[in-house]
């Protein structure tokens, strides 16, 4: 197993890039497409002259796996096209589409499916059991454990989300053709037919998988939250800088496998040179791109450190917006002097788990810390995400 999936990755340098990423998806689809179409093949002429409508249900389900197969191997090459004037982040996504078409394929596959067992329920007729409709499911669940390994390893050595789901996808297969074998050996011996009924099961189970499919193909084209361990590590990268006080307003796009985009704001002293906090930036966002392959633009945020009334304000403030919700966080804080006043500007965070109306949330803060630091007025800014 190590060794084939060695064979198919190659150079683990040459596989981590764009181009290298292409061909080892493509790889991998191709020995998808040969091992799904043998599959096929054996269980649609072993079901069809034992008259077993839940093998050839089975057949048909490794006829989409081969046509999913070939959907892939499409993405990956579409995917691996260089950026061009209309498509200046270039084509990744093509993968997550790809991925889209395999799930409705599925999904029609199992519809189908559940028509022919319903059929056979309606319809009954006897199946022909032998030793070499018992072979052929054997040597497929061994087959499909195989693939589930294969796909599982590449798919994670190449960060593949479509190889990873056709590892779940033979899972599944094996899940299945388990069934079927077992229903067949069980009709044998207690003289009942269950063939339409295992059918029936793996047409569900089918369209169960098609939907999971479905939903994991659709999140990342409508925008699905960042992976927790890409801003973990964006957030300890940038705290770990000297001269950099604090991050906030992350964002990640995702233009398809490999081609990640970030963005943020980067807290630096205000008393410091505006020049030196920028060379700061810069070194930074150029150790993201050679140390993580992670294009990123930085905005410079100065805050006021010398100011220790400022310093009061914004340390009790970040604390007590906890005691609302524990998520909620500021940043941008800056204070206005007047008359009568003073004026408390700043940005507070709020996550989408937080079920608190924006007018209720501002109300609240200014209240509390009108409680504490008399005479100051709160003027709020709430971002949502």
């Amino acid at each position: 197993m190590l060794l084939s999936v060695k064979k198919v990755v190659g150079d683990e340098e040459m596989a981590a890039t764009s181009k290298g990423r292409q061909k080892v998806g493509s790889r991998a689809s191709i020995v998808g497409i040969a091992i799904n179409t043998l599959l096929c093949v054996a269980k649609a002429a072993i079901g069809l002259a034992a008259g077993s409508i839940s093998i050839v249900a089975d057949a048909v389900n490794n006829l989409a796996d081969a046509a999913s197969n070939v959907i892939s191997l499409f993405g990956f090459k579409l995917a691996g096209k260089p950026a061009d004037a209309d498509h200046p982040y270039g084509h990744g996504r093509y993968e997550y589409l790809a991925g889209l078409t395999v799930a409705v394929l599925v999904l029609v596959v199992g519809v189908e499916l559940a028509r022919g067992s319903v059929d056979k329920l309606l319809n009954p007729s006897p199946v022909e059991f032998s030793g070499a409709l018992v072979v052929v499911l054997i040597l497929s669940i061994a087959v499909k454990l195989w693939m589930m390994l294969f796909n599982s390893q590449v798919g994670k050595a190449i960060g593949s989300g479509t190889l990873e789901a056709a590892a779940v996808d033979s899972r599944n297969d094996m899940i299945t053709t388990g069934a079927v074998l077992a229903a067949t050996v069980a009709s044998r011996f207690i003289g009942f037919d269950l063939d339409g009924w295992m059918g029936l099961i793996v047409a569900a189970f089918i369209l169960w998988s098609g939907v999971g499919l479905i939903r994991e193909a659709i999140d990342p084209l409508l925008g699905k939250p960042a992976d927790p361990e890409l801003l973990e590590l964006i957030e300890k990268k940038t705290m770990a800088t000297p001269g950099i006080l604090g991050i906030h307003d992350v964002l990640v796009h995702d233009y398809g496998p490999g081609r990640v985009f970030a963005s943020f704001h980067a807290e630096v002293p205000a008393e410091v040179d505006v020049l030196e906090s920028h060379e700061i930036i810069d070194d930074l966002e150029v150790a993201f791109l050679k140390d993580e392959s992670l294009p990123v633009t930085i905005h410079l945020d100065p805050i006021v450190t010398s100011d220790s009334h400022v310093g009061e304000l914004r340390s009790w403030i970040s604390e007590d917006v906890k005691s609302i919700d524990p998520l909620l966080t500021i940043h941008d804080l800056r204070i206005v002097p007047g008359e009568n006043h003073i004026n408390v500007l700043f940005d507070c965070f709020e996550p989408y788990s937080c079920t608190i109306a924006e007018d209720d949330l501002k109300k609240q803060i200014a209240q509390r810390v009108a409680a504490q630091f008399p005479h100051h007025f709160c003027i709020i800014h709430i971002d949502h995400g």
